[in-house]
């Protein structure tokens, strides 16, 4: 009897990680006058609306340890920015745009981003991460078993791309406190089941695949 719990045991974790291999692609836009040099403190800004979910610990989790590793600092009372979120568990009409590449224009304004180097530094911290995420869905599930504006430059354009076929979508918003306005936004589509052993890890690796794509370094000073 033991071994066959132990066999069912088994198979729920690779079960799981089987569940948790979705592939996800972050694509992001942002706006031209976003005055990223001056960026060094972050808040979470509170969501008020119905047609999402919202305040998904694990996602805000993971925003701060992206954002706090490339500088930034937590800091309720007027901060710099403030990132706001939505997941959405069904198609969803979505207008993105075609752009120059994040990191590409930024090097052009003289913004520090993240190299290849630190890039792969930090996806292998999120592997490891994941890893130990899973480990701890393992044993939860054990325990269950047993109980500023710029002037825009040539080039600077936005190019209209529509997504209509999805199944559900994550979506970042950076936004200038002073200016009221998102100044960078990321998301990927994909199909999130809420009620799935994996959901913790699917929204992790989510999660990280779009902050991925804000490069942006700052250096921090008291």
């Amino acid at each position: 009897m033991k071994k066959a719990q132990v066999c069912i045991l088994l198979v729920l974790f690779l079960s799981t990680a089987c569940f948790s291999s979705k592939d996800f692609i972050a694509e992001y836009d942002y706006d031209y006058r976003g005055n990223f040099k001056k960026y060094k403190t972050f808040a979470f800004m509170e969501d008020t609306g119905t047609d999402s979910i919202k305040q998904i610990p694990i996602i805000d989790r993971t925003i701060t340890s992206r954002l706090n590793s490339q500088g930034f600092r937590h800091q309720e009372t007027k901060p710099d920015i403030l990132i706001y979120y939505k997941l959405f568990l069904s198609q969803i009409k979505y207008r993105g745009y075609i752009q120059p590449e994040f990191d590409n224009w930024l090097t052009t304004r003289g913004v520090e981003i993240l190299t290849e180097a630190q890039l792969r530094e930090k996806e292998e911290k999120e592997r490891k991460e994941r890893l130990a995420l899973l480990e701890e869905e393992k044993n939860k599930n054990d325990e269950e078993e047993e109980e500023e504006e710029e002037e825009r430059k040539v080039g600077e354009d936005y190019e209209n791309i529509k997504y209509y076929e999805n199944e559900g979508m994550l979506i970042i918003y950076v936004i200038d406190y002073k200016k009221n306005k998102t100044i960078w936004q990321g998301y990927t589509s994909a199909n999130f089941d809420i009620h799935s052993p994996s959901i913790n890890l699917d929204l992790t690796r989510a999660t990280y695949k779009v902050m991925n794509q804000f490069k942006l370094v700052t250096r921090f000073h008291n």
